[in-house]
């Protein structure tokens, strides 16, 4: 049976229990489960829900605002012949978050929750305000000062309320920490691990997307590790049921300016390690201190992946190529796309090999952003 399980003192908390921490107050997990077969995913389902069955627990009355079942483009790509890449910025809120709002609110609302605290830098909050609304609940998100406009104006759209905070991106999960409790739960994306059981679903789309196969290549942008941890679940999931033969290769892009996996991802130690933290156009990536950064580096250890830790030019120039190939991505997105290239170019990936890149999140959140870095690009 599963459980929330803290992950440094292995002590267990049931599931029908609404919880975002342990007594010692780290972030919960939930191990992999048994997986699915092909046999049960439920065809009448157009969304990620067709998958529940590697949910573990049973759903009276998901929220679902048709989330998932993202397109997945086959692109040329220079040095790689033939490229896929997962359109997950076509969700319903426009990012990839929308999977872990939809299972995770609908956990906490079929257990009585109604009013739910986040804290984020935009598409979280957004997915959460999104979600929240589609479920009649009440949403409070604490969000950095400096996040771009386009993607608050969307949250208040949906009616959540809005704290906006100033300092680094720490102060937001600071200020939503101290107001949660009594009925305000504490829905972060961050902490709670349902979340990551929306995001795991991602693993069964690109399986079933593929004929029922596993890429050899999977590269995400990481920032609190949400798409690269919920990849390994469904694919660690899908190995454990037999569905699959081995697990895809993960790859964690960053942007160099915060880049804390890739730095003690290449010091060989899952404990943070000190590098230079400064502004960079990838906000959605801007996390300094990630709470699952051991569960993280596990993730790419093994699946024998890597990370690539990208200059802000070379974010630029990529959110350049996508947008000029008609992806208009966010620079999160732009991301990976430039890790596609670094990687291809050093040989770790090849044309041989099927390689899956995720495009997180769409340039409509921050469209004035994004054309001023192409204009800057192409002077």
């Amino acid at each position: 049976m599963a459980v929330y399980l803290d992950p440094v003192d292995h002590t267990e908390y049931p599931l029908e229990e609404p919880r975002w921490r342990s007594a010692s107050h780290r972030p919960l997990w939930i191990d992999p489960g048994p997986g699915m077969a092909r046999a049960e995913i439920d065809s009448a389902e157009g969304s990620l829900w067709r998958y529940r069955a590697a949910l573990p627990v049973e759903f009276a009355d998901p929220i679902s605002l048709e989330e998932g079942r993202t397109p997945l483009l086959e692109k040329e790509w220079t040095g790689l012949g033939s490229v896929s890449f997962k359109l997950d910025f076509l969700n319903p809120t426009g990012s990839f978050k929308d999977r872990g709002s939809s299972v995770m609110l609908s956990y906490l609302r079929d257990r009585g929750i109604a009013h739910v605290l986040e804290d984020s830098s935009g598409n979280g909050g957004s997915s959460v305000a999104g979600y929240g609304a589609a479920g009649g609940m009440r949403v409070r998100i604490f969000a950095p000062a400096t996040t771009s406009p386009a993607k608050i104006a969307q949250v208040r759209a949906y009616g959540a309320e809005v704290e906006l905070v100033e300092g680094p991106r720490v102060e937001s999960q600071n200020a939503a920490i101290r107001q949660s409790g009594g009925e305000a739960f504490y829905a972060s994306h961050n902490w709670q691990p349902f979340f990551l059981q929306g995001t795991k679903t991602l693993a069964y789309e690109l399986w079933e997307d593929l004929g029922f196969r596993a890429p050899d290549n999977v590269i995400v942008p990481v920032g609190a590790g949400s798409s690269l941890l919920g990849c390994w679940l469904g694919f660690r999931e899908l190995l454990t049921a037999g569905q699959i033969t081995r697990m895809p290769r993960l790859f964690a892009s960053q942007p160099l300016n915060c880049s804390p996996v890739d730095a003690s991802f290449r010091a060989g130690t899952d404990q943070p390690v000190e590098r230079q933290v400064a502004p960079t156009v990838a906000e959605g990536t801007a996390i300094a201190r990630p709470l699952r950064l051991p569960q993280m580096i596990a993730a790419l250890r093994e699946s024998h992946g890597g990370t690539v830790a990208v200059p802000e030019q070379e974010i630029v120039r990529a959110l350049d190529t996508a947008c000029s190939s008609g992806l208009f991505i966010e620079p999160t997105s732009a991301s990976a796309v430039a890790a596609l290239t670094t990687l291809a170019s050093t040989g770790v990936i090849d044309s041989a090999e099927e390689t899956v890149v995720l495009l997180s999140g769409s340039g409509l959140k921050a469209p004035t952003t994004v054309a001023e870095l192409i204009a800057e690009a192409r002077r």
